[in-house]
């Protein structure tokens, strides 16, 4: 059977491409054009977006000043998990939520350049790019963080029963890629951030995201408010909808990923069918927005790294996505905390290492915060 025939992996009975295989020509090559019309990452809740692109080289180097990197691997040196040898790639997806400049009003609090991970998602992209698995770390997860260094290269101590998103705050990018890898004995190949107003920004230049809710929202600590329908989402509320978790659920941290996994899939198929392609400054503005937007890995640096890493991804549409939360169970001694279900959890890292399906088992019975359904694609 040739490797384009080959079911690729996901979640048994999950999410899968639709229809069959052999749809006309044109649509296809439609499809494709629109992705290569696109032009950079931006994966969003913060989360995921991949945007791929050519035909952008005469702005190369403004687009190529715009971004910012961090060499994970010079910071992490050689006592790392093996990198997997099966065509598979590993992406930690980090949403900052930095108090300083035009993100503090966004992330509130006061303007001490502080930051601190306000999503985080494991992309683990299968063999032959086809599909990805999407795996969120909740926040409030307590882990033990190992000893890491941070980028003015001050040492800090291991630290027992600490919030996940104190990784981030405590040594930045190279520390919550070590606390990752520490937690789930996977090599995370590529790092990606998002900041909250360049993913504001992006959504407006998309013109808005479209979705369904099928209960109200009413939060007043992230300014949202919706009634129970169909709703374009522009930037503002997109980002308020992304970092609620008063106005649905339970009210946890775990409600709020279930509605970023679904403003995912949502944003990514609204970039499948966005038109850029005969709109050259609209397309060059988002491009901007995403360059400055995004923080990377020093191998993602540049302008035709990320190129070239985006049109590997092109082929993921939202419905090739599984998207999981790393099981866990509520704190019995703080509901605001959960604790990682660790047998549960070895499943969901076997299976990334192996690049094989997330079993249904890892995530049955786990803590869920009771939002699944309230946010969908229109």
């Amino acid at each position: 059977m040739s490797a384009e025939s080959t079911p690729e992996p996901g979640i048994p009975g999950g999410t899968g491409p639709t229809g069959p295989r052999n749809r006309g020509q044109g649509r296809r090559r439609k499809a494709r054009a629109r992705r290569r019309g696109l032009m950079i990452a931006a994966w969003t809740a913060a989360g995921v977006v991949v945007l791929g692109g050519t035909g952008l080289g005469y702005v190369y180097f403004k687009l190529n000043g715009n971004l910012k990197s961090v060499d994970i691997d010079q910071a992490l040196g050689t006592d790392r998990p093996i990198k997997a040898d099966n065509g598979s790639e590993n992406i930690l997806v980090l949403g900052s939520d930095t108090r300083s400049g035009s993100n503090k009003k966004l992330g509130g609090g006061a303007d001490d350049g502080s930051a601190r991970s306000d999503t985080a998602m494991i992309v683990h992209v299968y063999k032959g790019h086809k599909r990805a698995s999407v795996v969120s770390v909740p926040r409030d997860t307590l882990i033990n963080r190992p000893a890491c260094t941070d980028p003015k290269g001050v040492t800090h101590d291991a630290a027992r029963d600490v919030m996940f998103n104190s990784a981030y705050s405590t040594g930045g990018a190279a520390c919550a890629v070590k606390t990752v890898e520490s937690l789930t004995g996977v090599r995370m190949d590529h790092y990606l951030e998002v900041d909250f107003s360049g993913f504001q920004k992006l959504v407006d230049q998309l013109g808005g995201v479209r979705i369904t809710t099928t209960k109200n929202i009413d939060d007043p600590d992230s300014h949202l408010r919706l009634k129970a329908g169909t709703h374009t989402l522009d930037g503002r509320q997109a980002l308020g909808l992304v970092r609620t978790r008063h106005g649905v659920g339970d009210g946890s941290d775990l409600g709020r990923i279930q509605l970023q996994q679904a403003f995912v899939k949502a944003l990514i198929d609204q970039v499948e069918h966005v038109g850029l392609l005969g709109n050259p400054k609209k397309l060059l503005d988002l491009a901007d927005t995403a360059t400055k937007t995004v923080t990377t890995d020093s191998h993602l640096g540049s302008v035709n790294s990320l190129m070239s890493f985006a049109d590997g991804l092109k082929g993921i549409g939202a419905s090739g996505m599984t998207m999981v939360t790393m099981p866990v169970q509520y704190d019995p001694a703080n509901p605001n905390r959960v604790l990682i279900e660790q047998s549960k959890a070895r499943l969901v890292w076997n299976a990334l290492k192996t690049d094989t399906a997330i079993p249904k088992a890892a995530t049955t019975g786990t803590a869920t915060g009771e939002a699944a359904g309230v946010v969908a694609a229109s």
